[in-house]
């Protein structure tokens, strides 16, 4: 079973919305996902991106391959996680 971290559209017509999901390779964009690891919405100016970077590092690790645009989105994701913590 090869798995893919990849992007599914929820939006509206003109105002895409995706979802962040670990599904089958094989299955149909928007068909069943395994586990929904967040969101991206990328018209929107602030909070555009929340993606839960631990499930997201467990999948990475069982061996699921991200598209290149969800691999631009976890490490964005990464980067804004250590941004507060940094911060305190």
């Amino acid at each position: 079973m090869a798995l893919k971290i990849r992007l599914s559209r929820i939006g509206s017509t003109h105002n895409p919305v995706y979802r962040v999901v670990v599904a089958e390779a094989r299955s149909r964009r928007d068909g069943a996902a395994i586990e929904i690891l967040g969101t991206h919405s990328p018209r929107a100016p602030k909070d555009a991106l929340k993606l839960n970077v631990e499930r997201a590092d467990y999948w990475l690790g069982k061996g699921a391959l991200p598209t290149d645009t969800a691999l631009t989105l976890i490490k964005k994701a990464r980067k804004n996680a250590a941004a507060p913590e940094a911060a305190a």
